[in-house]
């Protein structure tokens, strides 16, 4: 049972690993083609129809996704379709076939061939042609942004499902769950904006909306059905706790966990019974 565990906690630590390094020479790839005062790059047809690509990169995020967001139930499986489908359409547009640039060029009567790799960030397009910014720069602003958002949502679902894991049994409250009651949700919608300040799709820009109302919604669930299972030490716990934006003072210690309450039960299961963790 111990070498088990130590299996999936080491399977979840090199997906981690993937997301991180794969983020990391994603941003070089981009940066790295864009000399100071540039607005070259990588050519449409060079950067596109890269299907290996937009494989592996949907491949790693899916792992990722499944690992440390363990969908159990009906809805929760619900939810992470959708997540996949977001990736799905974000990777195949970064890197294979790139919908909403054919459709915004007939639109703005350009060609879609002017789109390489910086022009295709279309917020840094964007901020070029209102002459804010040069696209170079946007470029440099736009992912150091995205990458930012992108990194901050990963940890918070990889360490809120550490601290679930530590804690094997009762109401989690330690960690960042100190801060927060759900870092985990809050940390996907911070990966949805990220991907949509980066490479901003029309499919994607659609379904942002929906996954942050699906997982408020996933939220509040969650909350009736701990305040059912723990009772008034969760009603404590969630009146000085905010559920996704941390509050700036304190609001007081968090007073020791009622053992009473505590089960033995598996780690996720334990913190989320609507699905975080």
């Amino acid at each position: 049972m111990k070498l088990g565990a130590n299996v999936v906690r080491l399977s979840r630590a090199a997906v981690a690993g993937l997301v991180v390094v794969l983020g990391l020479a994603l941003f070089a790839l981009v940066v790295g083609h864009v000399p100071r005062g540039s607005s070259g790059g990588v050519s449409f047809h060079e950067w596109y129809g890269n299907w290996q690509a937009a494989l592996v990169t949907s491949a790693i995020f899916t792992a990722f996704l499944l690992a440390f967001a363990r969908p159990r139930r009906k809805v929760e499986w619900r939810n992470t379709g959708l997540y996949v489908a977001f990736l799905l359409s974000l990777f195949t547009e970064m890197f294979g076939l790139p919908l909403t640039i054919f459709l915004l060029s007939s639109v703005l009567d350009l060609s879609p061939w002017e789109f390489g790799n910086q022009q295709s960030h279309l917020w840094a397009y964007l901020l070029d042609r209102l002459r804010l910014f040069p696209l170079d720069v946007g470029v440099y602003v736009v992912m150091v942004t995205s990458v930012a958002l992108i990194a901050a949502g990963t940890s918070l679902v990889a360490v809120g499902w550490a601290t679930v894991y530590r804690g094997r049994a009762g109401l989690a409250t330690d960690g960042v769950y100190r801060v927060l009651r759900h870092p985990q949700y809050l940390g996907l919608i911070l990966v949805i904006l990220g991907f949509n300040v980066q490479w901003p799709t029309l499919p994607t820009l659609l379904m942002a909306p929906i996954l942050g109302a699906m997982y408020l919604r996933l939220a509040r669930r969650e909350d009736e059905e701990l305040a059912r299972r723990f009772g008034e030490d969760f009603r404590r716990y969630a009146a000085r706790t905010p559920a996704f934006l941390p509050r700036l003072r304190p609001s007081g210690p968090v007073p020791p966990r009622n053992e009473a309450l505590a089960a033995p039960l598996d780690a996720e299961a334990d913190r989320r019974p609507g699905g975080e963790g």
